[in-house]
Parts: structure tokens; C-alpha cells; sequence
């Protein structure tokens, strides 16, 4: 099944704790179902020091769910469903629903 929502794509978050944030996906896991995306769904990981990195405190971002994240349209950045169609030079690509405009090609 071809992925409606890709690395680099921007998206907006519209359930849990982060609902109504923007950001773009960083990377995609495909066999969890999840994603990683800018600024999103922050966490603090504890680190014990080793030779190469002093330790400390870091914040970074968790995977989200993908269900709970949908693309922006392009033309008014409200969250829109991605559908596919065909081009007429037999091109397949993904279009918001909401506005119809083409997200790449």
C-alpha cells in the first residue's frame, strides 16, 4: 500500500497531548505504525557519561502514532486526508481532499 504521509512532510497533530501542533516528519517507522516529527511529542531521556558524550539531561522527540497525525493542506494549512489519483502521463500522486491540490509531482 503506497504511504500517505512521508518523510518531510509537514503535518499537524490532531489527537493526544501535542493535538494542534505543526511540524515535519523527520523519519517514519514503517512496521510500528509511527513517526517522528519536529517539536513534537518531546521527551527527557537520562544519560550516564561515557568516554565520547559528557551524560546529562536530553530532550528528543518520540515516535507519535501516524493515525494521530494528518498532512497540511497546501493551499490553507488546515488539516486535510490524503487520497492518490492518476495523471494523465500515468503518474500516480497523493492530493489533499479538503482544497484537490496535487501534494507532489
Amino acid at each position: 500500500m503506497a504511504a500517505k504521509l512521508k518523510k518531510g512532510d509537514k503535518v499537524v497533530v490532531v489527537a493526544g497531548k501535542d493535538k494542534g501542533k505543526r511540524g515535519e516528519i523527520t523519519s517514519i517507522l514503517t512496521a510500528a505504525g509511527k513517526a517522528k516529527v519536529q517539536g513534537v511529542n518531546l521527551v527527557k531521556r537520562h544519560n550516564r557519561p561515557t568516554q565520547t558524550s559528557p551524560g546529562g539531561i536530553e530532550t528528543k522527540e518520540a515516535a507519535i502514532q501516524l493515525s494521530n497525525l494528518m498532512i497540511e493542506d497546501p493551499k490553507d494549512g488546515a488539516p486535510t486526508r490524503v487520497g492518490f489519483k492518476t495523471l494523465d502521463d500515468g503518474k500516480k500522486v497523493r492530493f489533499a481532499k479538503k482544497s484537490g491540490e496535487v501534494i507532489d509531482g
